[in-house]
């Protein structure tokens, strides 16, 4: 369910829909649709019919309670095993085992086009594919694919010497596990050691290895149970960690473990402690290597702490607290911190401190200077330090933007990107005295791409651009940026690609998504997988409804907490709109989100069954109200930010009731749907995807096909390996083809 902390102007005159492929110029498509017949003529279209084998079928148990005097029913309120986290009733694995099995038929009797589809992927997939290489501490690193391998192999090269060694090899390291993640590492100071950390069940508890280079001996450090970030303290005598609550999947503290005992000192410290359930802590060392930040976090409000980098066991200085109410996040250069705080504009401002000037006393504001103030078009997202300038990530009216600013805040380049309509981000910079700014790039019709900013000289230098070894023309699609009326009166921004043969008639079929909660946009990027759609007809869009950031940081208050319906409304209006131009027509969408958009895929499923040819609800967030009525759950209590606290407040309890999507099932037709989860998923538990199928299928009054893939060795991202998740989407993609008849 939680999804947010990977990045964070209303756009409301006229449409900027820019036509990016093949045609000469630039397409202007009006906001203001004319209708067209294309609602009137909606076709009767048939949906794919449950299969010849007998579904799974339990029974329901009554359970109900009350609260605030509202009582609810809960018929599949046992799927939950009681021993959980553990999951061993027999009658529970035996219910999700028969689930599986019906999927399988349902991939058996398509298995010929599941096999065509991940061929035309795998086929897109370059088997040798390298980065590109990044300098830090006289060594160069890189990660490559080697043919057949699932995982990467990591290798540095001396820039002195030129020799070659692998520090790490994912592929060796992934034997005998069904599941393998490795997340975070760092390289000590003086180049001889590399810690990791693994995970082997995706439950998100990492355990950290930590291995001399040369001799490829693990060193005997115990650290189990903890987040996936870890680091070497700047002089190397240690490793700075965050801690996970023995009971809950949440970090408890952040600590430094020595690698030798100091006199009369502990082996580990604990630097800072989070003890409020509501807040996320993390920690990070700055750019130029002189503060331990630690950021305790919460929607709409941030506590920052910072400890000087050579003396970690000093008292912390507090910078923004609790109390202060905003978010905030920054770096360090030159005895300065450069700081983004939504103190004054919900859009943020950039702002310098003297920490030589700035007081141990966290009210003690005076020595803020504002460098760029907020404002309603310029939304400030992320910022980054260097020896000689400091780069920001923002977007303009919705769209990114990376500026390059002199040390003190002003403009030196607003980088020029070669599409209007794109997804950038600063990438891999791990030297702090550099001319050159690492940045990765992409559109809906092009792959990923990375490019090297040369500061000095203001070129974009184009490093990569992912392969396509099958065979990729970006001239033979189209992308456009629309904007679709809200019922408010509110502009929409979507996104959408389709091959250039594509015909706006009303008669194509559409493949959308959407995600639309704790401010994480949804970003217009290429995918490769996506062309299988798009060379069998379909056109695909992005829905950038509110409760994401996409166009501001109101955009994603507006989809929160009292207003979480503008995101259902937005993404059925954008769909209406997208009929009433003729990129489509009533029951000729297929639809698909996961986590928080799987809720969103869950509501439109009760809110605008009609509409919908397929649903695909991926790990779903979808049992609202039990959930955030739990607070024994680890991510409840940071979750009643989002939605609000059902159990304090029974203006929360009614509205989560309202739109619930588990709790809002009934006795009516719904359209086909496939739902997917993971036994070991620490973000939305199992048995939401689970209890969703069961009483779906024991209340719907069609005879639409319904399954559910539970994946009983993973958690929230699935299957690890690159091969074994192209495995996956070719299944869900194959859904949404035999859901409109496509069968080749």
């Amino acid at each position: 369910m939680y999804m947010k902390y990977l990045d964070r102007g209303l756009l409301v005159a006229a449409l900027v829909a820019t036509l990016v492929a093949c045609s000469p110029a630039p397409q202007q498509v009006s906001s203001k649709s004319e209708k067209k017949e294309s609602v009137s003529m909606a076709k009767d279209f048939p949906r794919i019919q449950a299969l010849d084998v007998k579904a799974p079928h339990i029974d329901a148990r009554p359970a109900n309670f009350t609260h605030h005097g509202i009582t609810v029913s809960d018929p599949y309120q046992w799927l939950r095993d009681a021993s959980y986290p553990e999951i061993d009733d027999p009658e529970v694995l035996d219910y999700l085992k028969a689930e599986n099995d019906y999927y399988q038929s349902f991939l058996a009797s398509h298995q010929p086009l599941v096999d065509k589809v991940f061929e035309e992927m795998k086929g897109r997939v370059d088997e040798t594919e390298s980065s590109v290489p990044f300098i830090s501490n006289g060594f160069e690193y890189r990660w490559e694919y080697r043919a057949g391998n699932e995982y990467r192999t990591r290798i540095r090269r001396n820039i002195t010497t030129g020799a070659e060694q692998v520090f790490l090899d994912e592929q060796a390291m992934s034997e005998g596990h069904e599941y393998f993640a490795l997340r975070g590492w760092d390289i000590s100071p003086d180049n001889a050691l590399v810690v990791y950390t693994i995970d082997t069940k995706g439950d998100e508890r990492y355990t950290a290895v930590v291995k001399d280079i040369a001799s490829n001996t693990v060193l005997p450090v115990d650290l189990s149970d903890i987040s996936s970030s870890v680091s070497f303290t700047p002089d190397g005598s240690g490793i700075v960690y965050s801690k996970l609550n023995e009971e809950r999947w949440m970090v408890e503290s952040v600590n430094v473990r020595y690698f030798s005992a100091v006199e009369q000192a502990p082996m580990d410290k604990v630097l800072f402690r989070e003890d409020d359930p509501e807040y996320f802590l993390w920690s990070y060392f700055t750019s130029d290597d002189q503060w331990l930040v630690k950021v305790s976090e919460r929607s709409g409000s941030s506590e920052i702490e910072l400890l000087p980098a050579d003396d970690l066991l000093a008292a912390p200085m507090t910078l923004v607290s609790k109390q202060d109410n905003f978010e905030a996040s920054l770096d360090a250069a030159h005895g300065k911190l450069y700081l983004l705080a939504n103190d004054t504009h919900v859009n943020s401002r950039l702002i310098t401190i003297d920490t030589d000037k700035y007081g141990k006393d966290s009210a003690d504001k005076s020595t803020w200077e504002t460098l760029i103030p907020g404002n309603n078009e310029k939304y400030l997202m992320n910022v980054k330090s260097f020896n000689d300038f400091v780069a920001l990530k923002l977007r303009v009216n919705g769209l990114d933007k990376i500026h390059i600013l002199n040390l003190d805040g002003t403009l030196r380049k607003d980088i020029d990107f070669p599409e209007p309509v794109f997804s950038a981000y600063v990438s891999v910079n791990r030297e702090f005295s550099t001319d050159m700014l690492r940045l990765y790039y992409e559109s809906m019709i092009t792959p990923p791409t990375t490019f090297d900013y040369q500061v000095e000289t203001n070129q974009l230098v184009t490093r990569k651009v992912e392969k396509i070894p099958s065979g990729y023309d970006k001239s033979d699609y189209i992308t456009e940026r629309l904007m679709a009326p809200s019922r408010d009166g509110q502009m929409i921004p979507i996104s959408i690609v389709y091959n250039r043969f594509f015909v706006k008639n009303g008669e194509a079929p559409l493949s959308m998504t959407g995600y639309g909660a704790y401010g994480s946009a949804e970003s217009p990027e290429f995918n490769s997988e996506r062309l299988s759609l798009l060379d069998r007809g379909f056109a695909f869009a992005l829905a950038h409804v509110r409760g994401g950031d996409e166009m501001g940081y109101q955009w994603y208050l507006d989809g929160k907490l009292q207003k979480r319906e503008n995101t259902f409304n937005d993404f059925i209006d954008i769909s209406q709109f997208l009929i009433q131009e003729g990129y489509t027509s009533t029951g000729n969408i297929s639809i698909s989100g996961g986590s928080a958009g799987g809720q969103l895929m869950g509501a439109m499923v009760i809110q605008a069954p009609e509409l919908w040819r397929s649903v695909t609800l991926a790990v779903p967030f979808v049992d609202v109200l039990n959930t955030t009525l739990d607070a024994t759950l680890p991510l409840t209590p940071p979750e009643w930010q989002e939605w609000g606290n059902p159990i304090e407040s029974k203006q929360a309890f009614e509205y989560i009731l309202s739109y619930s999507p588990y709790d809002q099932i009934e006795q009516r037709d719904y359209p086909p749907m496939l739902v997917t989860g993971g036994l070991n998923d620490p973000r939305v538990t199992y048995w939401e995807p689970a209890k969703w199928t069961a009483r779906m299928r024991a209340s719907k009054t069609d005879s639409n096909l319904l399954v559910m893939r539970m994946n009983m060795g993973a958690g929230h991202f699935a299957n690890t390996g690159r091969y074994a998740r192209l495995r996956d989407y070719a299944e869900e993609y194959v859904f949404q083809l035999v859901a409109h008849g496509i069968t080749e």
